[in-house]
């Protein structure tokens, strides 16, 4: 009979205990996303991963053995869906709050994912994330889901975090949209999800560094407006500007959308992960 390792020992004793602490704890959840491939706790109140996680992920274009990094990574919804449907990548998780961080890295270890947690501010300055392991050009693939809503049309919420997940400040998406320009190597690929209203405010971002974008819009149904825009561009690419099919979450009001149903059980991917 094998014996194990004290780090195996070690690593299984920290996973186990991390379960039966999350377990009972009365202020999280553990809910499934994928059709239950991915088994994740979170907050039960404040910011929630939902759909915008799950598309997000669906649409990243990642391969295996790429070093994928997810600014703003919350409890690792996204990433941690992108590592599920693509085996053998190098996930790091970024997040700024040490709660939802460490959430992030017992889904991680729930979910039997290598994943890298790392608490920090993805608008902190170069040296932070050279000391974190991530200096220039060292990423094939970075997902973002930044905080999006506009600060003049959002009512404040009174928890911090949510507020701080939520609404973006006057320099959010150029901050964000840079430091995914520095991680990423050259032709390294930028997925993004962001609200429809601010499709200008994206490429205008996007206009310094990146090219061959590529724009999902995302509808409620057809007869209303977008609501979301998912987005991919290339670190130097030269590619035209392409606008895809709207993808309509249902088919009409109250009638989800079969295709949708399928990405979001991880059973379909999204044209913009195609490598």
């Amino acid at each position: 009979m094998s014996r194990a390792s004290s780090s195996d020992v070690g690593r299984r004793s920290r996973d186990e205990n991390a379960s039966k602490k999350l377990s009972f704890a009365p202020d999280v959840t553990e809910d499934g996303f994928l059709g239950g491939q991915l088994r994740l706790r979170q907050p039960r109140s404040g910011h929630r991963a939902g759909h915008d996680a799950i598309l997000l992920a669906a649409a990243t274009p990642a391969q295996p053995g790429d070093r994928v990094v997810d600014l703003g990574s919350g409890v690792g919804a996204a990433g941690l869906a992108v590592a599920r449907r693509v085996g053998g990548i190098a996930l790091a998780l970024i997040e700024i709050d040490p709660a939802l961080a460490e959430l992030a890295r017992d889904n991680a270890a729930v979910n039997a994912i290598p994943a890298d947690v790392i608490v920090l501010d993805v608008e902190a300055d170069a040296s932070a994330f050279t000391v974190a392991g991530l200096g220039p050009d060292s990423a094939d693939v970075v997902l973002m889901n930044p905080p999006f809503n506009d600060p003049a049309r959002h009512r404040a919420s009174p928890d911090q975090v949510r507020e701080r997940a939520h609404v973006a400040t006057a320099t959010t998406l150029h901050s964000w949209v840079h430091v995914a320009r520095r991680l990423l190597k050259s032709n390294g690929r930028l997925a993004m999800i962001w609200r429809a209203d601010g499709i200008a405010e994206v490429l205008a971002a996007l206009g310094r560094g990146f090219g061959s974008l590529e724009i999902l819009p995302v509808h409620g149904d057809v007869a209303s407006p977008a609501i979301r825009i998912l987005v991919r561009a290339t670190k130097g690419g030269r590619a035209p500007t392409r606008l895809h099919a709207a993808l309509l979450l249902n088919e009409k009001p109250g009638v989800p959308n079969k295709w949708v149903q399928e990405i979001l059980a991880g059973k379909e991917g999204l044209p913009l992960a195609r490598p």
